[in-house]
């Protein structure tokens, strides 16, 4: 077995958390940009760019961080955490589905003007999220120190 530290799965928890949200943020903008690209004349991509950060900042703060405080709170009540245990099995689950339909959401969008809109601000509202409640993973493990 490859038993870890607490701070361990505290800190790939805070890498995988935020590294997704880079992940989406990059997808998420390229996205836009194509959609840019396909009638610069149009704002729409960058609306769509406001309206996906203002909702991924209220994610962030009533979804996300919550979720992020319950996990850190379910790494502690580990007896002996494996290195396997920074997210629970039906998270893993669940990001695998989402990464499935979004990579073929982005496939079908490309060279559709309203379907990068949407996939593009899906993604950089996710990308928000997760970047905005990273500081739960970043704070508690400054704190533990």
């Amino acid at each position: 077995m490859l038993i870890v530290s607490h701070r361990t799965l505290n800190i790939l928890a805070a890498l995988f958390w935020f590294s997704g949200g880079i992940a989406l943020l990059l997808k998420g903008s390229s996205l836009l940009l194509e959609a840019d690209i396909i009638d610069p004349e149009k704002t729409w991509p960058w609306a769509a760019a406001m309206v996906a950060v203002l909702i991924g900042s209220i994610k962030a703060k009533f979804l996300f961080s919550p979720s992020c405080r319950k996990n850190l709170v379910r790494i502690a009540a580990l007896k002996q955490p494996n290195i396997w245990q920074f997210f629970k099995p039906a998270f893993f689950v669940a990001l695998i589905f989402m990464i499935m339909v979004g990579a073929t959401l982005s496939k079908i969008a490309h060279g559709n003007y309203l379907l990068l809109l949407a996939v593009g601000a899906l993604d950089l509202a996710l990308a928000t999220a997760l970047l905005g409640s990273s500081y739960v993973f970043w704070k508690h493990e400054s704190s533990a120190k």
